[in-house]
């Protein structure tokens, strides 16, 4: 198969060996994969990561010997692949298995490929009503869903997201529902302004955050100066959410967040069925998000427009 491979530097694989899926799990072939940050971070060191990036996507089950059910199914799917037998699995945190691999991230092929496999049971049907585009960002929309899994939050909260890129957007459209007071800071007015749109409070960075403190921030900006943003925004006993990874360390003065009693959250993958739901119902709207589309084979292209100031959602297909 074609795959764009990274060893160090991202190369097109004219014939790369197609993935042959393991008992329990299913080969899917490709319909539409996204770029996301965690993306661009593995081309600059992250994970020291070598094979096929890439964990967005929608596809479609081409074979899954122990779930003929699934076959012909369109399908996304979650990307932690877990042993199903240590501690962290039986105590219901197989997102944390030790044992585990990683889509396109730590030790699992990913989706910019013509083909991938994955657990059957990480697999979810996507409803006829949700199109391709809009399946392809469950795996972010996951992602900030699972904001509201670990904490909750009140109508009577003060919210700030920080980052107005592609989760920094899905973040705010989560939160949105839940009626708190909500406030998204951002560096591009363009990308502000989808969130305007939905009646969601915006400002640009810098003015935004001298006038205001939360009681929750979420940290979606993708750079480590966004933790010190957070730091200063929310009060004595508030709570910061990070969403960001990246290659790198960050500075931090953490005797502040004890002084001021601040609940640091990290918060990374979530629940796919209500990210499915959200689409479904059109609770959330994704496809103004996508900026471009390329082909595999343009698939290092891809890459470096992804990279782009303000550029939001990148897509790939075979």
């Amino acid at each position: 198969m074609r795959a764009l491979y990274f060893d160090g530097t991202l190369s097109l694989q004219e014939d790369y060996t197609t993935p042959a899926p393991a008992a329990g799990e299913a080969l899917v072939r490709m319909v539409l994969s996204g770029v996301c940050n965690t993306d661009l971070e593995i081309t600059r060191g992250y994970l020291s990561f070598r094979g096929v990036p890439g964990h967005e996507f929608v596809g479609i089950v081409e074979r899954a010997d122990d779930s003929p059910e699934l076959l012909g199914q369109r399908v996304v799917g979650e990307i932690n692949a877990a042993c199903g037998q240590c501690h962290a699995c039986a105590a219901g945190r197989p997102t944390h298995c030790p044992n585990r691999t990683t889509l396109g991230i730590a030790g699992r092929d990913g989706s910019f490929a013509e083909y991938l496999c994955l657990p059957v049971r990480n697999l979810h049907r996507v409803p006829d009503r949700v199109s391709d585009e809009s399946a392809v960002f469950v795996e972010p929309l996951a992602a900030a869903c699972e904001i509201t899994e670990a904490l909750q939050v009140r109508p009577t909260d003060s919210v700030v997201v920080l980052g107005d890129g592609k989760l920094g957007l899905l973040c705010a459209q989560v939160l949105q529902l839940t009626g708190c007071d909500l406030l998204a800071i951002g560096h591009h007015s363009a990308s502000l302004a989808l969130l305007g749109q939905r009646g969601i409070r915006t400002a640009l960075a810098d003015t935004g955050e001298a006038r205001v403190t939360a009681d929750i921030v979420v940290e979606a900006t993708g750079e480590p100066e966004g933790y010190e943003a957070a730091r200063r925004i929310v009060r004595p006993r508030g709570t910061i959410v990070l969403k960001s990874t990246y290659h790198g360390a960050i500075e931090a003065n953490l005797t502040m967040v004890v002084v001021d009693e601040v609940t640091l959250v990290g918060s990374r993958c979530g629940p796919f069925a209500p990210a499915l739901r959200l689409l479904s119902q059109n609770l959330v709207e994704v496809t103004p998000l996508v900026h471009a589309r390329y082909r595999l084979a343009n698939g290092a292209e891809a890459l470096r427009h992804a990279e782009q100031n303000g550029v939001l959602k990148v897509l790939i297909e075979p």
